[in-house]
Order: C-alpha cells, then sequence, then structure tokens
C-alpha cells in the first residue's frame, strides 16, 4: 500500500503515519528521514544535499525528488510505503507524480489529516521535546508524569525555537501552500479527509476505516 500522509504542522502526521508504517509493515518515509538517510551514506545526491543544509539554504525541488526517487528503490518499499511531510508544493507533487510512475508505485490514498489553524497554533505551542531522547509531550493533551522530565528517561524538556507562538504563526502561513495539494489529489479521487481534532486514537480507527474500504473496494 502506497500512502501518502497531508495537513499542515501539528496535525499529527507523524504520529499516524508511525502507527500505519507498524500496523502494515511499510516504512513511514519523511524528507527528514530521506535527507538524513542519504547523507549518512554519502550518496552524491546526499552530499550535495548537505551543501544546502550546512549553509541553511532550502534544498532545490530537483536534488530533494533526486534523494526521495533513490529512498523508493530501497528494498523495504517493496510492499508499501507511507510518505510524511512530502510534497509541499504543486511543483513537488507534479514531479512526485512522474517518478512514481517511473518506479510502478502509483500512490494509493492521501491522507488528509485536517485540523483548523487556531487549534494547531493551540497544539504547537504547547509542544515540549526531550532533550536527551527526543520523546514528544504536550502540556495539554499529553503532559509528563512529573514537570518538565521525560518520562521515558528523565531528561529535560524544552520548547523548541520553531514552536514559540510567533514562529508557529509563519510556519502555518508558510505551509498554506500546501492547500493547493489538497485540492490536486481530490482532483485525481486520492483524497481522504480525516477530522484531526479527535483524539489521537480516533483519529488512527478513522484511518483504518478509510483503508479497510478502500481495500475492500480494491478485491
Amino acid at each position: 500500500m502506497q500512502l501518502m500522509m497531508l495537513g499542515l504542522p501539528g496535525a499529527g502526521k507523524g504520529t499516524q503515519a508511525a502507527r500505519l508504517s507498524e500496523a502494515y509493515g511499510i516504512p513511514h518515509i519523511s524528507t527528514g528521514d530521506m535527507f538524513r538517510a542519504a547523507i549518512a551514506a554519502q550518496t552524491p545526491l546526499g552530499r550535495e544535499a548537505q551543501k544546502y543544509l550546512d549553509s541553511g539554504r532550502l534544498v532545490p525541488d530537483e536534488l530533494t525528488i533526486g534523494i526521495v526517487r533513490e529512498r523508493l528503490q530501497e528494498p523495504d518499499t517493496a510492499n508499501g510505503f507511507v510518505l510524511d511531510g512530502f510534497p509541499r508544493t504543486l511543483p513537488q507533487a507534479e514531479a512526485l507524480d512522474d517518478t512514481l510512475k517511473s518506479l510502478h508505485k502509483p500512490l494509493d490514498c492521501v491522507l488528509y489529516i485536517h485540523v483548523p489553524q487556531e487549534v494547531l497554533l493551540a497544539r504547537l505551542t504547547g509542544r515540549r521535546v526531550c532533550k536527551s531522547c527526543g520523546a514528544t509531550y504536550h502540556l495539554v493533551y499529553q503532559p509528563p508524569n512529573v514537570e518538565g522530565r521525560c518520562d521515558r528517561c528523565g531528561g529535560e524538556l524544552y520548547q523548541r525555537p520553531d514552536d514559540t507562538e510567533e514562529a508557529v504563526a509563519t510556519r502555518l502561513q508558510v505551509y498554506s501552500q500546501t492547500a493547493p495539494l489538497v485540492d490536486y489529489y481530490r482532483a485525481r479521487n486520492l483524497l481522504r479527509q480525516v477530522d484531526g481534532e479527535q483524539s489521537i486514537d480516533a483519529v488512527y480507527a478513522d484511518i483504518h476505516h478509510v483503508l479497510a474500504e478502500m481495500q475492500s473496494g480494491q478485491r
């Protein structure tokens, strides 16, 4: 099953993608993961991407698509994948279509987790991350047992610089360019919208229902 997660920052794409990865036995592939893997393997594209990342510049679409193509040819994608955080623009989506077509791995479904921006603002500003192990918490929705300390390793929790109210507002504005992707995939009858304001378990249940219906319709 070839899946894609779509939604604004804080909608829960990564959380749900990780659950789908485990449930269906397919890799959860995020843009960050792809870059890190290519750089760690020191592929030619990875070395090129590192130059941009080290200098704080955006990695060009052509290079990103090349790294996506590399990742989607890895053996663990033989039974499918779940893409998270890519594409983010229409040109990227069109290039991804061409790549998937050439690899004979067309998308089966685009899962759009919809959450209003005002809700996302509250979610993201309340997020706290462990400095030691990277575990994620939320002051309202998923607080740690001990304030300021990670349940898993006891590490110190902190607020990422991009989770401050000003930074989050800017991120949401920038990511509004994702909106055309909703229409793009809906027009191709690939988009399935899920209410992201529900609990994590309820969102997953809805996603599971959507995929089960889709699979039964393919039989």
